[in-house]
């Protein structure tokens, strides 16, 4: 069943996303000579998506995962996407990582899209871009089949080894 009029859509999600406020390919090393690109560091934006994980986590959310989407998109490193049960839950999980990256990371949403009545409510820091869902809504996109090319990143992933 299709969303009722108003809700996101993949259109309003890709605005969202692509606002030019951020470019991972900026943070790349140059080619001299044919030389490839340098590595991206991940690190930072790979702890920001673990703490929003565990932050959505510790209000209930369900089927949490962090998709790898640095080499596929360009535009951002992860997308975490998280299910709530109802839209009350939903605004309770968006509060709380909101909540935790403000205190923790000292970081605010560059931009916020949707609200808990419309089921899919969308925070993108730049570098992660997260995607709660209710149930419902998340089963109506599926994002992880659009992106089923990403890796996923466990939620108690280890830094990576230098």
């Amino acid at each position: 069943m299709p969303p009722p009029a108003g809700r996101l859509t993949a259109g309003a999600l890709s605005a969202g996303v692509t606002r030019g406020r951020y470019d991972r390919r900026s943070r790349r090393g140059g080619s001299i000579g044919g030389a490839s690109l340098s590595a991206v560091d991940t690190s930072v934006s790979r702890a920001l998506a673990l703490a929003v994980a565990a932050a959505a986590a510790d209000k209930k959310a369900t089927d949490i995962r962090i998709l790898d989407l640095g080499e596929l998109l360009g535009i951002t490193d992860f997308f975490v996407l998280a299910s709530a049960s109802n839209d009350r839950q939903l605004g309770t999980i968006v509060e709380e990582i909101e909540r935790r990256l403000k205190q923790g990371a000292g970081r605010a949403p560059l931009g916020r899209e949707g609200t808990k009545e419309t089921g899919w409510m969308v925070l993108d820091y730049g570098e992660i871009v997260v995607h709660a869902f209710t149930e419902e809504q998340r089963a109506f996109y599926n994002l992880e089949r659009l992106w089923s090319d990403a890796p996923t990143l466990p939620l108690t992933d280890p830094a990576p080894a230098s």
